[in-house]
């Protein structure tokens, strides 16, 4: 109650109940416990988890290697959320990444389609003094133009590698397809002639085949095809696949960890790429495509519904588990002999939980074999940095390049380390 003198009138100001300020503090402490919740700020920070036999060489990597024993410490605020690594990575790719010199290389295949990759030289030499070149396959749709390419490679230059980067079929809006295929999930010919191109213009070289998500499958599966395409090979790394493209699509289709809406969001990606190169996939030169295709294309809303009417054609698939089945390294992965390291993260999103068993077994039963798995990262995320801005180099660009310095000075001081090399544990 108040008075401002004779005449005044007077106001009584309402008190509000108890229970509306509890309520206001619950409704508080609800948001503050979700976000907690879904960015995972309780969840701590920890050395990735390695699966490997007692060998040597596995013992020199990890010696070589600090990256793979210390914590891998994300963003504090964001950083340990898979659903936040995953989509800055989608939209962002990386912070401040550079603009890059290549030479852009276009290669007619039999089938009349026509390959193209870029070729970026080093910029400084190799910490082992000799000629290497990564080979690298790209992401789902994916091309040398975008942002995580462009950090990792500038990355690669400036520590001694030359770099040639696939670019995938029909990725590139401004390159026309010249023939009535594109890109799939497991076709490695394009790789396959980058690679053998290659190998001719420099024979002096020796090669570390790298392959990011869709390409990690790619690539594994070319050197898997072929002894040969292992010739001259240092290693292969493979970052956040799925190994199994018909155990993947089946977990696309689950709601959990919001699968089926990056499954949407994905399809609806791929569409976009397909409808670019409409006049060549579904025009008067394509026998393998009819109007109908394009009728179930645009209504598709799953990867699935457009690998059905779509993308098992390019290669005469009689059936989707055919297509799948062919597609997958899983079949072929064993039969790599040159060191494999596999990275996968426990929150990508993408990559269900139970396809991880696949290269935990290939480790524990292939000596050449390391597989890292990292609490936090994401799907290609890996971001670093102390509370909210990522820095431009991500944990993933630095773990492969210090594997791959590692073997290639393991190749160098073989013979000593042999005798030397204590073994490891098994498991770190």
């Amino acid at each position: 109650m108040s008075s401002h003198g004779e005449g005044d009138v007077y106001t009584i100001a309402p008190e509000m109940p108890a229970v509306f300020d509890g309520m206001k503090l619950a409704a508080v402490a609800t948001v503050l416990y979700a976000i907690v919740r879904y960015l995972n700020l309780k969840s701590p920070t920890a050395p990735p988890d390695i699966s490997f036999q007692d060998t040597p060489l596995n013992h020199y990597i990890l010696k070589s290697c600090p990256i793979l024993t210390k914590d891998y410490i994300p963003p504090l605020l964001w950083g340990k959320s898979g659903h936040v690594q995953t989509a800055l990575y989608g939209k962002m790719g990386r912070v401040g990444s550079p603009n890059l010199c290549g030479l852009r290389k276009y290669l007619p295949m039999q089938d009349g389609a026509t390959a193209t990759f870029d070729v970026f030289e080093p910029l400084a030499d190799h910490i082992t003094g000799d000629d290497i070149t990564m080979v690298i396959c790209p992401g789902i749709g994916n091309h040398s133009e975008k942002h995580y390419i462009r950090t990792f490679v500038g990355y690669s230059q400036s520590q001694g590698y030359r770099c040639a980067v696939l670019n995938h079929l029909g990725a590139l809006p401004d390159i026309e397809l010249t023939s009535p295929r594109m890109f799939t999930y497991g076709c490695t010919w394009e790789f396959a002639a980058m690679v053998s191109y290659m190998k001719k213009a420099l024979p002096q070289t020796q090669f570390i085949v790298v392959g990011f998500s869709l390409g990690g499958n790619i690539v594994c599966k070319f050197l898997g095809e072929s002894h040969t395409n292992q010739e001259r090979v240092l290693c292969c790394v493979s970052v956040c696949q799925g190994y199994s493209v018909s155990r993947a699509q089946e977990t696309f289709l689950q709601w959990d960890q919001c699968r089926r809406l990056y499954n949407f969001l994905m399809a609806d990606n791929m569409k976009k790429i397909i409808l670019t190169h409409r006049g060549s996939l579904f025009g008067v030169n394509s026998s393998k495509m009819k109007d109908t295709d394009l009728s179930r294309l645009f209504a598709a809303t799953s990867l699935m519904q457009i690998d059905d009417s779509v993308m098992r054609k390019f290669h005469g698939h009689d059936s989707l588990k055919d297509y799948y089945e062919k597609e997958s390294c899983v079949h072929y992965i064993y039969n790599v002999s040159v060191p494999l390291f596999l990275v996968n993260s426990s929150d990508d999103p993408l990559v269900h939980p139970s396809l991880l068993t696949i290269p935990r077994k290939l480790a524990e039963k292939k000596s050449n074999v390391m597989f890292a798995l990292t609490l936090h990262g994401g799907h290609l995320g890996f971001f670093e940095g102390a509370v909210f801005f990522p820095h431009p180099l991500t944990w993933m660009d630095k773990v492969i390049i210090s594997y791959a310095n590692a073997i290639c000075q393991w190749e160098r001081k073989r013979p000593a380390c042999q005798t030397t090399c204590e073994k490891p544990k098994g498991r770190a």
